[in-house]
């Protein structure tokens, strides 16, 4: 059953990415207004693009033996399928983000990705770690031939890549291979700060995390580190898991927290519905205190996280961080 519902959340996102790209055709500059503004975050009109087909779709196509409810920000009651389905008599609790990276996407700098992530229903108490099926498909810019696209089902150690060519029809298979390394310098590893609020706390820690691993000397100097501020969890796991970044930490919530301020501007769970993919992979996902992610499937709860491309950099980098953020 698991590997069936690999394969339909794969299709809904083929499905997202096609209306995605047909829609920025007709009416690109349209696509950048605000929509609405949430609790969880700004709604841009290219989501609004997004949420239509995922109802459309799941109406259609979503089995009626699975019983489900669905999270994603933007509902304003609960949506269950079938339709009309109370969520207690509900079997299963998927938690979607559309678009993430709506911002890049929308001003076609750089690929944004659609995320899902099922879970057995357990209420409010169903979180991150319940995940046992999760799939994370790449919206390409208008620059862009191919489209990735990933998936996995939990325990499995196995993840299923996809290539498409978005202009010509047709995919390949993907490998998805972390990297094996453990030495930062020369190699990107980001510590993200993608808005004003908190940045010179998370900056700071930044160049204390790298002086404290032997980077950079006193004086600031030593091995170069590069950075990549790519404003999608998703799309931040996906670098890792194909090996093109050693690491990534987001730790704005305790930034936001020791400054005082908001954390609305924090991933949260819908953010992170795909670690499990990475995981899958050989990769490390943790919280900011080196355990699993447990944060309930929500849109609104903030999550510091870090994510590894191995165990060894995990052991590495892991205890240093942790010394830093408690201060």
């Amino acid at each position: 059953m698991l590997e069936q519902v690999r394969r339909r959340l794969c299709e809904l996102q083929d499905e997202i990415r096609s209306r995605v790209i047909a829609a920025r055709r007709r009416q690109p500059r349209r696509l950048a207004a605000v929509a609405a503004e949430t609790a969880a975050d700004t709604i841009y009109r290219i989501d609004r693009v997004s949420e239509a087909v995922i109802v459309d779709w799941l109406t259609r196509r979503w089995p009626q033996r699975w019983p489900v409810e669905i999270v994603m920000e933007g509902l304003e009651e609960p949506l269950t399928f079938p339709v009309g389905t109370p969520v207690r008599a509900t079997v299963w609790k998927l938690i979607l983000d559309p678009i993430d990276g709506t911002r890049g996407i929308m001003h076609d700098k750089r690929s944004a990705w659609s995320l899902a992530g099922l879970a057995p229903q357990r209420g409010r108490r169903t979180q991150l770690g319940d995940i046992v099926v999760a799939a994370m498909t790449e919206l390409p810019t208008t620059r862009q031939w191919r489209a990735d696209q990933f998936s996995a089902v939990a325990g499995t150690g196995r993840v299923v890549g996809t290539a498409h060519d978005v202009i010509r029809g047709g995919r390949r298979r993907l490998a998805a291979s972390p990297s094996v390394a453990t030495e930062l310098g020369h190699a990107f590893a980001t510590v993200s700060r993608f808005f004003p609020a908190g940045k010179t706390w998370l900056a700071e820690l930044e160049e204390r995390l790298w002086r404290d691993l032997g980077v950079l000397d006193a004086q600031g100097g030593g091995t170069p580190v590069f950075e990549d501020q790519y404003i999608a969890s998703g799309g931040q796991l996906a670098e890792v898991l194909c090996g093109r970044d050693l690491c990534v930490i987001d730790a704005r919530p305790a930034a936001f927290a020791a400054l005082a301020l908001d954390a609305a501007l924090s991933s949260h769970p819908y953010d992170l519905c795909t670690e499990l993919i990475l995981r899958e992979a050989g990769g490390v996902v943790t919280d900011l205190n080196g355990r699993r992610l447990r944060a309930p499937l929500d849109t609104t709860t903030p999550v510091g996280w870090a994510a590894y491309a191995n165990p060894a950099l995990a052991r590495r980098i892991g205890p240093v961080l942790r010394r830093l953020i408690k201060g």
